[in-house]
């Protein structure tokens, strides 16, 4: 059913469906991409656009087009969820940035996707398919793995209800396989996922836990197929997470080597 044809659709979900239509890889959108994407009617979008625009959460380029706005950054930054992980993480992940010169991503579930919070990268390094608030899928990424890994069955069942898709050859769409590799990757600590989400990416992955020991993120390097052996950086990677996650006030039993 279109938006503009939902009954009782508040001045709040409007809002929010338009500033939601942006996404990365999308960040500048046109009036009619805008009302493209929302389903509501041009005269709606226009009007809500300029509300939006006049308030500082939208932004208009030179070219006519409209962006998020700086107000809504920094409202994202006092996200409870992110601000706390972001402050312990960004030490950890400035050392592995600094040893492998890869890209260091962390990630939080939302829905059923992982959503990108936190970045580096090495100027050399592999171009990645998602940007810092970009989307990944959880079934073949390796931050998603992991936090569906640690999610429960129920998660896992969403996931694959409506089957799996595969963004390369070597994603993995059995349901019943994905189970088993994310059982082991609960056992081992870790996930290594070769080429599933791109073609040309591989990366280690690891969950980080809070107070209560739930999976709170996923911390993960990505490098280019073929050029790095992943099990000489599994060590760095769960390291850091187990840091991470000792930071948040999680209890982490040692390992044995």
């Amino acid at each position: 059913m279109p938006l503009n044809t939902e009954p009782g659709r508040s001045v709040a979900s409007r809002l929010s469906a338009l500033l939601f239509a942006f996404r990365s890889g999308n960040s500048s959108l046109t009036l009619a991409d805008l009302t493209r994407r929302t389903g509501m009617p041009h005269a709606t979008v226009r009007r809500l656009a300029l509300e939006l625009l006049s308030e500082g959460l939208l932004e208009k380029t030179d070219d006519g087009k409209y962006v998020i706005g700086i107000r809504v950054w920094e409202l994202g930054t006092l996200a409870p969820r992110s601000l706390p992980l972001r402050t312990v993480a960004l030490p950890f992940m400035e050392d592995l940035h600094a040893a492998l010169q890869q890209h260091v991503q962390l990630a939080v579930l939302d829905g059923l996707e992982a959503v990108v919070v936190e970045r580096m990268s090495a100027s050399k390094a592999l171009g990645l398919v998602s940007q810092v608030g970009g989307r990944l899928p959880l079934h073949s990424s390796g931050v998603g793995k992991v936090l569906l890994a640690h999610g429960g069955d129920s998660l896992f069942q969403q996931v694959t209800a409506e089957g799996l898709k595969a963004y390369t050859p070597t994603t993995i769409t059995d349901a019943e396989q994905l189970r088993t590799d994310l059982g082991e990757y609960r056992r081992k600590g870790f996930a290594l996922v070769n080429q599933e989400t791109s073609r040309d990416a591989q990366s280690v992955a690891t969950a980080i836990f809070g107070t209560s020991g739930e999976c709170v993120a996923a911390l993960s390097v990505v490098v280019a197929a073929g050029t790095v052996n992943l099990n000489s950086v599994v060590p760095a990677v769960v390291a850091a997470g187990r840091g991470i996650s000792r930071g948040l006030g999680a209890t982490i039993p040692r390992r044995t080597p």
